[in-house]
């Protein structure tokens, strides 16, 4: 995991992104079935899911004022099926994506 996250850090640090735009790096889905069979890769569906890698400062609105984006960086958020820009940094691919285009977050909760 940690050499995973050295990668994100040094591709991020290519690329910034403006205004209210998110950088999302997509989940990678299972390429094992819980039986141990492998599935090839036209089979497997793409997952609606991803982790907030870098965002932008925020949108401006018609005063000037800096509206900030509503997810931080860590942020495990839920995507749209389409939308996006496709990015590749360092042979990973991302999407850069606007703020309100995110459909959720998804948070831990806490039992009590």
């Amino acid at each position: 995991k940690q050499w995973y996250q050295r990668r994100v850090r040094a591709a991020v640090k290519q690329f910034i992104p403006l205004f209210d735009r998110i950088l999302v790096s997509r989940a990678v889905a299972a390429a094992k079935t819980k039986g141990g069979i492998m599935l090839p890769e036209s089979s497997q569906k793409k997952l609606n899911e991803g982790v907030v890698v870098s965002c932008g400062p925020g949108a401006v609105d018609a005063d000037g004022d800096v509206i900030p984006v509503s997810v931080s960086v860590g942020d495990k958020v839920l995507l749209p099926e389409y939308g996006g820009t496709k990015l590749n940094l360092d042979d990973e691919e991302y999407l850069l994506i606007r703020d309100s285009e995110i459909l959720g977050k998804f948070v831990k909760v806490t039992s009590e």
